[in-house]
């Protein structure tokens, strides 16, 4: 599978938003929040949630 280089601005950002909200104070399922959210399909809103997790290994990694 391929992503649209045109939205991966998109992608990074809404990854980026999620590393910084909690998950537990999220009001909705993440996927759907950040379809409505950033206008991600499915398979972005995925990219976006692995985009997510890699700056939070990438934060807690840091000394």
């Amino acid at each position: 599978m391929t992503l649209d280089h045109s939205h991966s601005a998109a992608i990074d950002l809404a990854g980026n938003w999620l590393a910084q909200n909690p998950r537990d104070r999220l009001s909705q399922p993440v996927i759907p929040l950040l379809r409505h959210r950033f206008g991600l399909s499915v398979p972005e809103a995925v990219e976006a949630c692995r985009v997510a997790s890699k700056a939070r290994e990438a934060a807690h990694a840091k000394p």
